[in-house]
Formats: C-alpha cells, sequence, structure tokens
C-alpha cells in the first residue's frame, strides 16, 4: 500500500499555508500536531474521495508523524476553500487545501470574487492527471456522442461553477463544436452532481475524470444507468475503447485549439495548494520527503515543484492564446 501510495502522494498540487519552523527540527515542528486537510467539495465527490485516501497514509512520510482531519468547506465554485486557506488559515505547514487548479485562472481573469494572488501558492504535485468525460443518464435517452449530437433539445449539464472542469470545459465544448447542452452551475460539488442527475434534476455532466467517476459512480455505470458518451482530452483513455474524442467534433480549426487548451489545462484538477510566500523548512522539507522516494517519480513519470511551475507558466501561455481565439 505504501508504493502505491507513492503515487498518490507525489503528484499533488497541495495548497498548504505555511510560514517557517526555523527554530525547531520538522520532526519536532509536526509531532503531537493535526494536518487539516480543506476539501472544496461536499463528501462523497471525487476531490473528497482523493483527499481522504490521501489524509489516512499522510503522516508516515512527514516528520514527527502528525495526525490528520479532512473539512469540507464547499461553496462558491470552490473559492470558499481556496480563500480560506489563503487568506485565514494558520501559516504554519499545518493546513493543506484541495480544490480545481484551474481556480487559479479566476485570479488571473480579475474575478472579485477570488481573494488570494495564484502566484503565491506553494505546488507540490497533485494525486492524477484527469482524463475528463462527458456522463449522460439513461432516462436522458443519450446513450453515445451521436445520440446527444442529434438531440433534439439541449442536454442539461449539472457543473460547479467558474474555475472548475465542469464549468469551463462544457462552456468551451459548447463554442466549439454543435452539442446541443444547456449548463445549470452551482452545485457545490461532484457528489451533489452525481445526485441531481440520478434524480433527473440534469441529464448528465461534464464535471467528471474518468478515473473518479469509475469509483464514486461505480454501480451506476456497472448497471447501465449512466453513460460515458465523450471524451474532452486529446487522447483517449486506455479504458474508454470506442468513447469518442471532443476534438474531433470541433467545427473549425480555432475549435480544435480551444479544445487542446482545455485539455491541457482542465486536466489539472485535483490540487493542493500551499500558501507559500513565506514558507520555510517546513515546506522544503516535506517536498524533499515526497520526492526522494524513486517509486514516486518513476511511477508517475511527472510531478515536483519544477513540473507545477511549468504547468503556470503553461496556464500564463493557454490564456493569451484562448483570449486571441475568442
Amino acid at each position: 500500500m505504501a508504493k502505491a501510495l507513492g503515487v498518490f502522494l507525489l503528484p499533488i498540487i497541495i495548497a498548504v499555508s505555511l510560514i517557517s519552523a526555523r527554530a525547531a527540527s520538522v520532526e519536532d515542528f509536526y509531532k503531537g500536531k493535526t494536518i487539516q486537510f480543506v476539501v472544496g467539495g461536499t463528501a462523497g465527490g471525487g476531490y473528497d474521495t482523493y483527499t481522504r485516501l490521501i489524509a489516512r497514509h499522510f503522516p508516515q512520510y512527514v516528520p514527527g508523524k502528525p495526525s490528520t482531519v479532512v473539512q469540507n468547506m464547499p461553496g462558491a465554485a470552490m473559492l470558499i476553500a481556496a480563500n480560506y486557506t489563503f487568506n485565514s488559515a494558520p501559516r504554519d505547514g499545518t493546513v493543506i487545501g484541495n480544490w480545481s487548479g484551474p481556480l487559479i485562472l479566476q485570479h488571473m481573469m480579475g474575478n472579485p470574487a477570488v481573494q488570494f494572488d495564484g502566484r503565491k501558492f506553494g505546488w507540490l504535485g497533485m494525486p492524477t492527471a484527469d482524463a475528463l468525460v462527458c456522463i449522460t443518464t439513461e432516462r436522458s435517452g443519450i446513450r453515445t456522442a451521436e445520440d446527444w449530437r442529434k438531440a433534439k433539445t439541449r442536454v442539461k449539464l449539472g457543473a460547479i461553477g467558474p474555475g472548475t472542469s465542469g464549468t469551463d470545459d462544457t462552456k468551451i465544448l459548447a463554442a466549439a463544436t454543435d452539442f446541443p447542452l444547456q449548463l445549470i452551475e452551482g452545485y457545490k460539488g461532484t457528489a451533489d452532481i452525481r445526485i441531481a442527475a440520478e434524480t433527473g434534476e440534469v441529464d448528465g455532466t461534464c464535471a467528471f475524470g474518468w478515473q473518479s467517476a469509475k469509483v464514486t459512480w461505480a454501480n451506476a455505470l456497472k448497471a447501465k444507468q449512466v453513460h460515458v458518451v465523450l471524451q474532452t482530452m486529446l487522447e483517449p483513455h486506455p479504458e474508454l475503447k470506442g468513447v469518442p474524442l471532443a476534438v474531433d467534433y470541433a467545427k473549425t480549426d480555432d475549435g480544435k485549439k480551444l479544445l487542446r487548451i482545455a485539455s491541457e489545462l482542465l486536466r489539472q484538477t485535483k490540487t493542493l495548494f500551499a500558501s507559500a510566500a513565506g514558507a520555510g523548512t517546513t515546506l522544503a522539507h516535506a517536498t524533499k520527503s515526497f520526492h526522494q522516494r524513486p517509486e514516486r517519480s518513476s511511477a508517475s513519470g511527472r510531478g515536483g515543484k519544477g513540473e507545477a511551475r511549468d504547468r503556470a507558466d503553461r496556464c500564463a501561455r493557454h490564456r493569451k492564446d484562448g483570449e486571441r481565439l475568442v
């Protein structure tokens, strides 16, 4: 389990509110303390599931072996959790936040509800690079991408809000393709979207990564109560043979470019950040403990602060490309 967990603990972009604890050793600092994991989504969703798995095993990788607790802080399209971590959480290495990675773009685009500077979070990695998919319910009558494309009415898709894949990806999909859709925002997490779909409030969603959906929606998938009808990434997932790619339905070359940009940005979803403008030995040592384990880097093939910083730079470049296209 420890080796397998390396895959989860290396690639996470952490939102850890930190300040250095230079006066004492890192082990002494963390000993007897509790690390709080703040989740931007509701209990039972993908963000919550990944966070609870990580939190369960996290202490064995931190000197002093602190205890952990998970707190769900949904609302305002995960901004409540992000703003809390940046502004209100103690800056001593005891708070880790997990919310949608692309949320930092809302700061770049001037969203007045954003109360953080996305450039000042500390980045360690992420548990997985999501293979984003669109899922529809059996009761909607949409079982394939072709069913959707030919639908006479707009397919209602649930989402959390701006800065999350379910909203941003769906808006780009609407602009770049002919799929008839209506975006229904305001859900506090993917668990709420799942319930809304199962009760007929919406017809489906593009808010899930396959890695989350196959776990949190496993029973419905097995019973064929829901269907994966489209992949919004550029490369097909090996477990989703026969499910087409959204880019193949793009109306124009510019539409294909938009979908490529979205594929790069929106797959960086389940991220753990650190409010790290003043980060010192606590963050540095924790990062070192993650990245010195060879099975992590070999298993993931990516991750680390350098990779995360590269992603931040690509975000800025893609934002400029997106503005030019739209």
